[in-house]
Order: structure tokens, then C-alpha cells, then sequence
């Protein structure tokens, strides 16, 4: 009995499991029958074009059907190998397989009905402009395309006509949305090529909106749209404040965000991922480097404090450009990461040490090259004004007490308290004020951050380098050709020089480390300047003693004056050294300090003297006629001579000066001298020799006396005793 039932059991185990191979096997013929039928229809469908509703209806019926079988089958499978593992393995092994390919060909007949409906929904809501619903099914196709793309067995000619099929409807949609776009939203800007919205936005709103500080923006809200423009206000402002612009841009970008930009640019077909983005994500990532780099260079930039008293109140426009940026984050137009605009407003004290620099370096340049010949005068009472100035470290103080080895010059005797005073003379204005820009900018410096104090230091610096190149370079022909612009330049020179000596000393111990520790030094700048000066007034000296030598040569060696032609050519050349002399006498009258006034037309006047001198001591014969015309021309010189010496404008002091003419013009005693030869008798020159020892000796060699006797008398026996005397 019991063996009878096992074969009953085994035969039914056997029939089912003949019964699941068989409809298995059908499954798969009906599977590879319908996917032939789907894929003849798609391309009959997305490449022919010819409508086949009723077919696909029935693909659909069918796929549904050979599902719920598949189901079904899996079902029996599962629990035939559940009561019969071990007999069953192999056989229930190849019937899985074979049903789980079956599966997988299901699966993409599925994503392909899925796929089909999708772009038919898109359709249908393209026809009734429900455009957002249209592209999120545009959507769900680019995602089953994908998927179908993945899997293995899909004919690759069916996937290329359904990916040109998805792009032919997007472009469809982009176009449809296009025309609505051009219909609800009217921009009223010049003719230019095509830009995007994005550059648009920036171009011609936002970009407009931090440059000019006279637009103002306006909202108009309408029953069915919106309108947003511009109008102007009266501004005073070049530059608008930064807490306006971020008013401004907010208000813009708040007004298309309630009317646009809040739109999701698409929803992910995969819930697993939250991959949602929003038209102002979108956009903020197209335009923002653009839009901050435009407020920092044109809005930011101009908000730096001009000096270091008014860094606390900047305090607010980092406050406000902080607002500004989580503004706009909680917009979603900037991502959290994203903080250029508050990075640059919180490093405001290198922006400041930047522009501070900046502004002192182009202040100064505008003052090198401004004109020279606008002066002011400078006396040993002259004070540049300093700022109180804020110490760092502390002072050292000066000990009382005086060391033993001091060595006291003279009893009683002190230095004057103007002995490291400028003489008075005249500088440009604009080296004044220039040396008044070192002294305010090393003031600024004392109450500055350490970097900044150190970038400010070397800039006043850089300041005295750029006018040691720039000023004798740009004013080149003129220092050159007028000697008043030359004399000026050497007093800006010495005036610089002098306040070089101390200037660092002044400031030293009011700065942070390592100036505080003897870097703060300007007398490296001392010997350069004095150069400077120099150099430049003493080409001017080569210049005019040429033009007295050029002058004098003209005077035809003071030779024959006893011709009126000769006398009359003499004559002009030195009343022409006498006029040019003049000239500069005035040209540098209350310019130059006394003391070099005095050395320069002094210098001048004895090249003349000496020219004239020794022309005459090289005349081999002068007769008394021509020595009356020498000594009237000797006289000329004798008589207006002193009258060049007027460096004060008042006439009364410079008297004193004309008095002390020999201290200036080392030759004048021998012009002198010279004069009362060409007057003299034979034996006056004998007693004015004297031995050697008379005046006549003391102003002239042996042989300039000998040359002078010969010329001037004839040659006798009394002549040649006087000759025999001069040893």
C-alpha cells in the first residue's frame, strides 16, 4: 500500500513538474513573440509614424497576462522545491533560469510601455500648456530610456529611435516654453546679440543697478503679470553705499523669485534621491561670480575707509553684506559656501593698507609732476603740523646724567637753537605738501594694525624712490633751460634731505616691530637727495658759464681797443655779462638761500673777472689809448659788479652783501689790482711790488707782471731795471 502511494505521489510530482516545464517553455515563446510585436511597433510608431493604437492596447493586455503567469509559475516553483529540494534541484534550477530570463525581457517590455506612456502624457499636457507636468514625464522617459540602455538583449537600432524620438520632444517643449517665455516676460533693452536670461539679469538690471547710484527700482503688481523698473533719483553720491546696493539687488531678485525662481527645475524620478533644484539655485550658480566681482570692483572698492579713523564705523557694511548674503540664501539664489563679498568686507584692513598705499602713491605722483614754479617760502620758523601720535612701545627715556667722557667745547658757549634749521629760501607747493603726505600717512601708520603700519612705512618709502626717478625725468628740459626751476629743485632736494634726517627718528618708537627696532630709517634717502639737488643746480652753473664765456669771446681778445670797432665789440660783451649776471641775480633774488645765492653769482662773476684778466695779461702790447678803453671796461665791471649781489628783495639789506663782494669773487682784489696797473706809472708798479711783498706781488705772478710791464711800456732802460726788480 505504502509503495503504491509513493508511486501515485512520485507520478503527480513528476506530471507537475512536466506541467511547469510546459508552460514555462510557452511563457518564453509568448515573451519573445510579444517583445518582437512591441519592437515592430515602436518602430513602426517613433520612425514610420503610423498610428497602431488598437496594437499597442493589446501588447498591453498581453504583457499584463503573461505577467500575472509568470506569478504564477513562481509560486509552484518555490514551493515544489520547498517539498522536494534535493530530487528537484537541477530540474527547478533550469526552469528558474529560464523563467527569470522570461522575467528580465518582461521588465523591458515594461519600461518600454512605460516609456511610450510617458511621452504620451507629455504630449497631451504640451497640448494644454501644462508645461511643468510636461517636462516631469519628459522626464520619466529619459529615465526608463536610461534603464533600457542598462539592460542586456535590447536591440540597439530600437534605442536610437526612441533617444531621437525624446530629443525631438524636448526641443518641442524648449520651443513651446520659448514662445510663453517671449509673451509673459517683455524686456524693453537695446538691439544686441542674443544673450541668456542670466546675462540679461546682470547686464542690464543688476549690473545698472551697483553702478549708478541715481536708478532706483520699481515694482508694479497687475491683475494677470508684473512689472519691474527702473527711475531715477537725485544723487549726489558717485559711488552708492553698499547697504542701498544690497537693497536694490534684493528687492530684484526677491520679485522674480516669488514669480519664477522658486519654480523646481526638475523632480527626480528615483525618491530614494532628493536631487530637487530650483531656478534660482540655477541661476545664482550662472551669475554670482560675475555679480560680486561687479560689487567689490564698483561698489566695495569705494567703501574702503579713506583713513584709519573711520575703520570701526565699517563695521556695518560687514553687518550688512553678511544680511545680504544669508538673504540670498535663503532664496536659494547662493549656496552656503559661497561668502566672496564677506570675505572681502572682513579683510578690511588689508583692503584699507592697499588703498591707503595706493591713494598715497597716485597723491604723490599727481604732486611730482605738478609745476614747480608755484612756491612758498620757508623760513628757520617753518613747522610741518603732526597728528598726536599713539605709542606702541615705550619711549626711551634721554638720562640727565652726563657721562664723564662728554667732552664741553666751550665754557658757556651753546649751539644756536636754529642750527639744524633750513635757511630761508623758496620750495614748490607741491614738495611742501608732498612732505605733509609723509608725515600724515607715517601718523596713520602709529595707530594702524602691525601689517598695515609696515605696508604704510614702506610706501612713504617708495614715495621718496618714485620722486628721486620721476622728477628729474619728467621736468628734464625745463630744469635744463630755466635757472629758477633749477634753484628751486635743488631747495626741494635739501628741504627733503632735511626732514629725511629725522623723520624716522620721529616716528620709531610709535611703530610695531621691526621698525621700532631700527628699521625705521630715512637717512639711507639723505646723501641721494643732496646729490639730487646738487647736481642738477650746478649743470644750470655749466650752463650760464658757457653762455659768459660764449659772450666774452666775442669781444675779440680786448686787443686794439684803441679801434672803435674793437672798443665797441668789447664793450657789448661785457655789458652783456653784465646783463646776463643781473638776470639771474633777479631770477634767483628770494629763491635760493643767501648763502648759496651769494656763492653761485660769485662763482659766475669770477669766471667773467678771470676771462677778462687773463686776456689782458696776455696782450703783448697794449698802448695807452687801448689801456684808457681796458680800464674803462675794468670800471664798468668795478661799478655794476656789486650791484648783481640782491638775493633780499628789500634793496636796504643787501648792502651788506654787495660790501662783502671779495669773499664771493676770490679774483676781485686781483681785477682790482689790474685796474690800477692799466693806471699806473713805471715806478708805481715798481713800489707795488715791492720786493715781492706789495699788493702788485700778492694778486700776480712774476711772469704775469713781466708780460703786463712789456705790454704796456716801451722798451727802454728804465723798463728793464723795473723788469730786473720783479723776482
Amino acid at each position: 500500500m505504502s509503495s503504491f502511494v509513493a508511486e501515485v505521489l512520485e507520478s503527480a510530482g513528476k506530471l507537475e513538474k512536466d506541467d511547469i516545464g510546459t508552460k514555462i517553455g510557452r511563457l518564453a515563446r509568448r515573451v519573445e513573440e510579444v517583445k518582437a510585436e512591441v519592437c515592430n511597433t515602436i518602430n513602426k510608431k517613433y520612425e514610420e509614424f503610423i498610428p497602431s493604437l488598437t496594437n499597442g492596447e493589446d501588447l498591453v493586455n498581453q504583457v499584463v497576462e503573461i505577467s500575472m503567469e509568470i506569478d504564477v509559475l513562481k509560486s509552484q516553483i518555490e514551493n515544489e522545491v520547498q517539498r522536494d529540494l534535493r530530487v528537484a534541484v537541477t530540474e527547478f534550477s533550469e526552469l528558474k533560469q529560464q523563467l527569470e530570463k522570461s522575467t528580465v525581457l518582461l521588465s523591458v517590455l515594461t519600461q518600454l510601455h512605460e516609456f511610450d506612456t510617458a511621452l504620451e502624457t507629455h504630449q497631451q499636457a504640451l497640448l494644454e500648456k501644462n508645461y511643468t507636468k510636461s517636462a516631469e514625464h519628459l522626464n520619466k522617459a529619459q529615465h526608463n530610456l536610461t534603464l533600457l540602455k542598462s539592460r542586456k538583449g535590447v536591440e540597439l537600432k530600437m534605442l536610437q529611435v526612441l533617444g531621437t524620438e525624446l530629443i525631438v520632444q524636448k526641443e518641442k517643449l524648449l520651443y513651446h516654453l520659448g514662445e510663453e517665455w517671449k509673451q509673459l516676460a517683455v524686456w524693453n533693452l537695446p538691439p544686441s546679440p542674443a544673450p541668456t536670461k542670466g546675462q540679461i539679469l546682470l547686464k542690464y538690471i543688476l549690473k545698472p543697478l551697483v553702478v549708478e547710484p541715481s536708478l532706483d527700482v520699481e515694482i508694479e503688481l497687475r491683475a494677470n503679470d508684473a512689472v519691474l523698473r527702473f527711475s531715477a533719483v537725485k544723487s549726489k553720491c558717485e559711488h552708492e553705499l553698499p547697504a542701498k546696493v544690497y537693497l536694490k539687488i534684493t528687492t530684484v531678485l526677491e520679485f522674480l523669485y516669488q514669480h519664477l525662481l522658486h519654480i523646481p527645475l526638475w523632480v527626480s524620478v528615483d525618491r530614494k534621491e532628493k536631487q530637487d533644484i530650483n531656478l534660482a539655485e540655477l541661476l545664482g550658480g550662472m551669475i554670482w561670480e560675475e555679480l560680486s566681482e561687479i560689487i567689490i570692483k564698483n561698489c566695495l572698492v569705494f567703501s574702503i575707509p579713506a583713513n584709519s579713523s573711520q575703520l570701526e564705523l565699517y563695521e556695518e557694511v560687514i553687518k550688512a553684506t553678511d544680511k545680504f548674503e544669508e538673504k540670498l540664501k535663503e532664496m536659494q539664489f547662493l549656496q552656503s559656501h559661497s561668502t566672496d563679498l564677506l570675505k572681502y568686507a572682513r579683510n578690511v584692513n588689508v583692503h584699507f593698507a592697499s588703498k591707503k598705499c595706493q591713494d598715497v602713491i597716485v597723491t604723490a605722483r599727481n604732486l611730482m609732476t605738478s609745476e614747480i614754479h608755484n612756491t612758498v617760502q620757508i623760513s628757520a620758523d617753518s613747522r610741518i603740523s603732526i597728528p598726536k601720535l599713539h605709542s606702541l612701545v615705550k619711549v626711551p627715556m634721554i638720562s640727565n646724567i652726563v657721562p664723564s667722557d662728554m667732552v664741553t667745547l666751550r665754557s658757556g658757549k651753546q649751539l644756536s637753537s636754529r642750527t639744524m634749521c633750513l635757511p630761508t629760501c623758496r620750495i614748490s607747493q607741491s614738495v611742501q605738501t608732498l612732505m605733509e603726505l609723509a608725515y600724515q600717512t607715517l601718523s596713520e601708520a602709529t595707530s594702524a594694525t602691525p601689517e598695515c603700519a609696515v605696508q604704510l612705512f614702506y610706501t612713504v618709502r617708495n614715495m621718496f624712490h618714485l620722486f628721486y626717478d620721476v622728477v628729474p625725468t619728467y621736468h628734464k628740459e625745463t630744469l635744463q633751460k630755466l635757472p629758477q626751476l633749477a634753484a628751486i629743485h635743488h631747495n626741494n632736494c635739501m628741504y627733503i634731505a632735511h626732514h629725511l634726517i629725522t623723520l624716522g627718528h620721529q616716528f620709531q618708537y610709535r611703530l610695531p616691530s621691526p621698525l621700532c627696532n631700527g628699521a625705521a630709517t630715512f637717512v639711507d634717502f639723505v646723501p641721494s637727495f643732496r646729490r639730487l639737488g646738487t647736481e642738477c643746480f650746478l649743470a644750470q652753473l655749466r650752463t650760464q658759464r658757457d653762455e659768459l664765456l660764449e659772450r666774452l669771446s666775442t669781444a675779440r681778445n680786448l686787443s686794439s681797443l684803441e679801434d672803435a670797432d674793437n672798443y665797441s665789440a668789447a664793450n657789448k660783451a661785457v655789458r652783456q655779462v653784465i646783463h646776463q649776471l643781473k638776470r639771474l641775480g633777479k631770477v634767483w633774488q628770494d629763491v635760493l638761500p643767501v648763502h648759496i645765492y651769494c656763492k653761485a653769482l660769485g662763482t659766475l662773476l669770477n669766471t667773467a673777472i678771470t676771462d677778462i684778466v687773463n686776456k689782458i695779461t696776455m696782450l703783448e702790447d697794449i698802448t695807452s689809448e687801448s689801456a684808457d678803453g681796458l680800464y674803462a671796461l675794468c670800471r664798468t665791471i668795478l661799478e655794476e659788479g656789486p650791484g648783481i649781489f640782491q638775493p633780499l628783495l628789500e634793496e636796504s639789506k643787501n648792502k651788506t652783501f654787495q660790501e662783502e663782494i671779495p669773499i664771493y669773487v676770490p679774483k676781485w682784489l686781483k681785477f682790482q689790482e689790474l685796474m690800477m696797473v692799466l693806471q699806473a706809472n713805471l715806478q708805481e708798479l715798481v713800489d707795488r711790488w715791492t720786493d715781492g711783498k706789495g699788493p702788485f706781488a700778492a694778486e700776480f705772478s712774476p711772469i704775469e707782471a713781466k708780460n703786463l710791464i712789456r705790454a704796456l711800456f716801451q722798451n727802454t732802460e728804465r723798463r728793464a731795471a723795473a723788469l730786473a726788480e720783479i723776482k
